[in-house]
């Protein structure tokens, strides 16, 4: 039992270190994934950003519930942007993200954090707060787009 167990363990840590790029057989295969977890993500913030601009009446169970999903899902996109995952299909990532890749994982970390903060202040169920925290929000989303998300889809 403890063999197998060890074996286990062993298999899943190897498994854990390949490269993120070798869980996409194709690179449109990234920039789909990419593209919807982004875009579900896009879908949850702007719930909530309803109910902060009272465009939309405030359910704090509602917010909770998406800023949640928001945090798991701003994890994901990420792995998604490997070497060669600039052609395939259309899309709106600049070069930037692969020619300036510290800065583009300093703008996704800061994001993590923004939404992780919206997560706790939906959490507190606090209309002032999830205002207070969409802020961040925004602001990290807008300074990644302005660096590196293209106005338009890419010709692939």
């Amino acid at each position: 039992m403890k063999r197998l167990f060890v074996a286990a363990v062993t298999t899943l840590g190897a498994r854990a270190s390949l490269p993120a790029a070798a869980q996409f057989q194709k690179p449109e295969d990234a920039i789909k994934y990419r593209q919807s977890a982004f875009t579900v993500m896009g879908n949850h913030v702007s719930r909530i950003g309803a109910m902060a601009a009272e465009k939309a009446p405030f359910d704090a169970k509602a917010a909770a519930e998406s800023a949640h999903i928001v945090v798991t899902l701003s994890k994901l996109p990420f792995t998604a942007f490997g070497a060669g995952t600039d052609k395939g299909l259309p899309n709106r990532a600049k070069p930037e993200i692969w020619s300036q890749s510290a800065k583009f994982t300093a703008a996704a970390d800061a994001m993590a954090v923004e939404v992780a903060k919206l997560e706790a202040a939906a959490k507190g169920g606090s209309l002032d707060a999830i205002k207070t925290a969409m802020g961040g929000v925004g602001k990290s989303c807008k300074s990644c787009h302005d660096d590196f998300r293209a106005e338009k889809y890419s010709a692939n």
